[in-house]
């Protein structure tokens, strides 16, 4: 079973933060805690969590480093600089992890800090089926696909269609070589597993695991927090 196969998590949160008005979206104050610190709370908590790697841009690293000493985080084993691009904070971490016998990896956002337990573990059990899953929700909203010009193409059958989210979940070899062959800029993890040909699995987050990406994110997650504190 899986509890007793080392599981690490990186935590991506080297993003630049453009669309916050000048506002550092991982140190930005969330409730009473920064946003980075609501983010690593869970994987501290998971008990399938063996290591966590924090992936902080490099103007950030002293004050990750501070964070990580005030939270007292106990399964954070590195607090690393990320690259130019997501993917390249991501394989950064990756690397970091050869030397020891993970078998798992879960891969989430910093900029996601109401992700909860629960859905770590029920990702650990969907990514069980073929070495990869996503977090996710189904579309509400009405999807259209436009051409260059703005004038709809297609209007998809929603019924098929799911936002992706983090955690996203893989067999550390399969991610790996997902990686190792990766080739353009990617969205998200799964893709590249997906371009090997590897089924991935979805399995239901929730809407209240937001990505903060603009001052209004992070107004809706306030909203979110206050009302679970009620």
């Amino acid at each position: 079973m899986y509890n007793k196969e080392r599981v690490a998590a990186i935590i991506a949160a080297a993003g630049s933060s453009e669309r916050m008005h000048g506002v550092d979206k991982i140190f930005a104050h969330l409730g009473n805690r920064p946003v980075l610190a609501r983010a690593v709370f869970p994987f501290e908590c998971a008990e399938v969590v063996d290591r966590i790697i924090v992936v902080l841009s490099p103007d950030n690293l002293a004050a990750g480093e501070a964070l990580s000493d005030s939270e007292k985080w106990g399964k954070v084993t590195d607090i690393i600089p990320g690259g130019e691009r997501r993917q390249d904070s991501v394989q950064q971490a990756l690397d970091r992890l050869a030397d020891d016998d993970i078998k798992w990896v879960i891969i989430h956002d910093g900029a996601r800090p109401l992700v909860r337990v629960e859905q770590i573990e029920d990702g650990m059990t969907a990514v069980q089926a073929t070495g990869a899953a996503v977090c996710a929700v189904p579309v509400t909203d009405t999807i259209k696909l436009a051409g260059e010009n703005s004038f709809i193409q297609e209007t998809p059958d929603r019924s098929h269609l799911w936002n992706a989210q983090t955690p996203q979940i893989f067999r550390y070899d399969l991610i790996r070589r997902a990686y190792d062959a990766a080739s353009g800029t990617v969205t998200d993890d799964s893709i590249l597993v997906e371009r090997l040909g590897v089924p991935v699995k979805l399995y239901k987050g929730s809407p209240a695991n937001v990505k903060i990406t603009t001052p209004e994110s992070l107004a809706a997650a306030e909203i979110i927090v206050r009302r679970h504190a009620e």
